[in-house]
């Protein structure tokens, strides 16, 4: 049976990537998904859905406070999306990718049951979607290369938004 209701390109969720920098090492926090959670047992990095008439970059933020308790130090766009096809609703899902920089350890939220920082090889090795894994290594990469001025956001553009 042909399908007409192929949906392109729907954005609904974020993903952020907290990171941290100790001297020349750059490490990324991953956090356990807690029992009885969808993917429970899971090592992932933040993420969560876009709420009716949010931006994604303030989803992101909010996202990223609800799951550790902290707001960043630095926060930017990544020139890259999280991309995967749902075969179950014919859709391509795009999720947009934000980085953010932390300067202490999470608070656990009632998803999670464990978290531990990561360089970037390990923690792409331990995230169960492969996009995830090519994400923090293309993070890790950007960040010892020097970041664009035009993807960081301003932490004051939250106030407004």
């Amino acid at each position: 049976m042909k399908s007409d209701a192929f949906k392109s390109g729907v954005v609904r969720a974020v993903d952020v990537y907290p990171y941290r920098r100790e001297r020349e090492v750059i490490e990324f926090l991953l956090l356990r998904r807690a029992p009885d959670m969808l993917y429970s047992g899971t090592w992932r990095m933040v993420g969560g859905k876009i709420q009716p008439g949010e931006r994604a970059w303030t989803a992101a933020l909010r996202e990223l406070y609800e799951e550790t308790q902290r707001s960043p130090r630095r926060f930017w766009t990544v020139p890259s999306v999280n991309s995967f096809y749902e075969w179950q609703y014919d859709r391509v899902n795009l999720i947009p990718a934000f980085a953010a920089e932390l300067d202490a350890d999470p608070v656990l939220d009632q998803e999670h049951d464990a978290f531990r920082w990561l360089q970037a090889e390990e923690a792409a090795e331990r995230l169960a979607w492969p996009e995830q894994g090519r994400l923090v290594r293309l993070i890790d990469k950007l960040l010892r290369q020097g970041l664009q001025v035009t993807w960081r956001i301003p932490l004051e553009a939250s106030e407004g938004a």
